[in-house]
């Protein structure tokens, strides 16, 4: 008994020391950290592929499909169109593609000002910021306000405030400051343009401000104290050192602000309704509209399609451009 036990110590000795058995422990280990993150990640991973991917399949595979709502019960049963929603959308002499193409340039236009407007406001107030004085606090916290707020609320808001008869910008631009004779419409018309601009700017430049300030913490005040002794004044201090070491955040901040300018639905759809004046018809409406007011969901498909794709040779030309301008400046 004793020779049997003394024979199976020593085999589970060999075992332990032998050669092998380190390096495949240590494998297992090195395996098991490597795959760890990616089972953390398993489920936010499953509900991207719930919420974005699948939807977004769907609506590839519709856009093939004319579906109407003679099929909207079953639309699996729609039959197959092939090619024809993309060209009845790209046929800029039809009545539906040059009314889509009318709001494209509308959007484009649109999205440059707004976006511009909310990086210039962001900008300023984020410099002046920098400095120390009192209340900077309370205008720090005040400026936020428009990014905190809730989009329905604040847009509901803005349209009782724009509102002819009883609106406040009306009663202090014609009753109080006599600016205009008759008191303009400022949700229908062309004038409905500058009061989505108005609406988009007042509720997106506090994110650029939030993000240039953030990003001016980065920057070493030494750099400021030692320009100021050679004589920069404040723009050349903005012009020579802000502006280029802000421009890492800059080129993502204009990108952002640029898709979600793009792709805004909520600031119109809360302003104007279902049906958006014709100033101010933005893509992401103006899809809606062709969807669930004419029921031609397969030619609706089709235009989020192609401003998809849009969107995505875009934002790779502007990535592009912007690593080449990063790498060139490097160099």
């Amino acid at each position: 008994m004793t020779l049997t036990a003394a024979s199976s110590t020593g085999e589970r000795t060999a075992r332990k020391t032998s050669p092998g058995a380190a390096p495949r422990t240590r494998r297992s280990g090195r395996l098991r950290r490597i795959g760890l993150p990616y089972l953390l990640l398993l489920p936010a991973l499953l509900l991207e592929l719930l919420v974005h991917l699948v939807p977004m399949v769907i609506g590839i595979v519709v856009s093939f499909k004319e579906l109407t709502q003679f099929y909207i019960r079953d639309w699996g049963t729609a039959p197959w169109a092939g090619f024809d929603n993309y060209s009845l959308a790209v046929d800029f002499n039809a009545p539906v593609g040059e009314a889509l193409l009318e709001s494209f340039l509308t959007t484009c236009l649109f999205t440059l000002f707004s976006v511009g407007l909310c990086w210039l406001l962001g900008a300023a107030a984020a410099i002046f910021m920098q400095e120390s004085f009192r209340g900077r606090g309370f205008l720090r916290t005040l400026f936020l306000v428009p990014y905190a707020l809730p989009v329905y609320a604040a847009v509901i808001t803005w349209a009782f405030m724009f509102q002819r008869d009883n609106g406040l910008v009306n009663h202090v631009l014609h009753d109080q400051l006599g600016l205009t004779d008759s008191p303009p419409f400022w949700l229908i018309g062309d004038n409905s343009f500058v009061t989505l601009l108005v609406v988009s700017v007042w509720k997106g430049w506090p994110f650029a401000f939030l993000i240039i300030m953030a990003g001016l913490q980065n920057i070493p005040r030494e750099i400021y104290e030692a320009a100021a002794l050679d004589g920069a004044g404040i723009r050349q201090q903005v012009r020579r050192i802000t502006l280029p070491s802000l421009r890492p955040v800059n080129q993502v901040l204009v990108l952002v602000l640029f898709l979600w300018t793009f792709n805004d639905f909520n600031t119109p759809f809360v302003l104007f309704g279902k049906a958006a004046p014709e100033a101010a018809d933005l893509i992401s409406l103006h899809i809606y509209q062709s969807s669930f007011q004419t029921w031609n969901f397969g030619a609706g498909s089709a235009m989020s399609v192609l401003l998809l794709l849009f969107l995505l040779v875009v934002t790779g030309a502007y990535l592009l451009l912007t690593s080449r301008g990063r790498k060139a400046t490097d160099a």
